[in-house]
């Protein structure tokens, strides 16, 4: 079953794709991931404040400047992962690095 793990973090640290994949504890996770075969491919997002909300309310076209809810984590990254189950998700999502810290919330996808 497919999966989207989204890795959550405060933006303070601002590491680059570069820095992050550079950090021991993620390429350890990367090697597990490619040795279980379940990854498919994952990237990091630039930071919130370069986001846009788009909405469409009443026929007019609204756009938002940043994430749509204000809250002080933001979705730093993702992964795309197919696992056997859920419990093999949750043991991937558990290994990654921003567990640790802040959080690793897994989405499954509509199969179809």
């Amino acid at each position: 079953m497919r999966y989207m793990l989204l890795m959550w973090d405060d933006e303070t640290e601002g590491l680059s794709p570069e820095q992050i994949v550079a950090r021991p504890e993620f390429s350890t996770w990367l090697k597990d991931v490619e040795s279980r075969g379940v990854r498919h491919r994952g990237a990091r997002l630039r930071p919130a404040a370069e986001a846009r909300t788009v909405r469409i309310r009443d026929g007019k076209l609204l756009v938002t400047d940043g994430p749509f809810a204000e809250t002080k984590d933001q979705i730093a990254g993702y992964e795309l992962v197919d696992c056997a189950n859920l419990d093999e998700a949750i043991e991937v999502a558990a290994g990654h690095p921003t567990a640790t810290k802040f959080s690793v919330e897994i989405r499954p996808f509509w199969e179809g």
